[in-house]
């Protein structure tokens, strides 16, 4: 099941995606009652979707991202895999829709994309075990955590070059039927391949950063893990469209302004 997130009227809601987005007719939305963090039921109230504007799928409270999660990413930054994952925050005010502009921050000159799989929330939780990591996972969504890297490099804490407002595009749905262990992952700019991997790559899996993140905080539903990047990243210019594609879930889709 696809679910998405979007405004209609000035009003948000979520909505059961039914249709190909690749129909030329657009798929439609189902507006649930309620939210998909508990049991819902469709209004059978139908919109297509070329007629709302798509939002993030969720709105977390925290993003909590994974760096050097896949050991060729790493080796392109000139650095090896750490023996503990490297965890980093990306505050709400990062996050950004399908089709929402990525604004270049003004205090960098290097902006990279990173192409990721992000998981979400379904459920308040703390100190997952491993065999009911599933049971609090909701699904799945495409994710680019765009980094200042010159910012990175200067600066021995993330927070300005990963957490700049817009850093953070989700969607353009959450996925809830997905086996995540071998998905394709690819960026491209300007209709340009610049990443291309597979998440059967990651050093550490799902289910170990999940039971990891979870044994220090409670992760809230709507919250979302970033999982790392493959290799392949590069940098962005004011102007370049920016899409990422995720096997099995769809394309994420922004084009990166000046700000103003």
């Amino acid at each position: 099941m696809r679910i998405a997130r979007f405004s209609i009227d000035g009003n948000v809601a979520f909505g059961v995606v039914e249709g190909d987005p690749s129909d030329p007719d657009g798929p439609v939305l189902d507006i649930i009652k309620g939210h998909p963090f508990a049991e819902f039921e469709r209004s059978g109230k139908r919109v297509p979707m070329a007629k709302v504007r798509m939002l993030p799928p969720v709105l977390p409270n925290k993003v909590v991202a994974i760096g050097r999660n896949y050991a060729e990413h790493a080796a392109e930054l000139g650095q090896t895999v750490p023996d503990v994952p490297i965890t980093f925050f990306k505050p709400s005010t990062a996050v950004t829709g399908p089709g929402d502009p990525v604004v270049y921050p003004s205090f960098s000159s290097e902006v990279d994309h990173e192409a990721e799989l992000a998981v979400v929330i379904g459920r308040m939780c703390r100190e997952v075990p491993r065999e009911r990591v599933q049971d609090v996972v909701l699904g799945y969504t495409c994710a680019n955590d765009v980094t200042a890297r010159d910012v990175q490099r200067s600066e021995s804490q993330w927070a300005r070059a990963k957490g700049f407002d817009t850093s953070c595009p989700l969607g353009p749905w959450i996925e809830t039927e997905l086996d995540p262990s071998d998905l394709g992952i690819m960026c491209t700019v300007n209709g340009e391949q610049r990443q291309l991997g597979r998440t059967s790559e990651m050093v550490r899996s799902i289910a170990d950063l999940v039971v990891h993140i979870t044994e220090a905080m409670t992760l809230l539903p709507g919250d979302v893990i970033l999982t790392g990047t493959p290799a392949g990243v590069g940098p962005l210019n004011v102007g370049d469209e920016v899409a990422v594609t995720i096997e099995g879930i769809g394309t994420l889709t922004n084009k990166v302004i000046k700000r103003d």
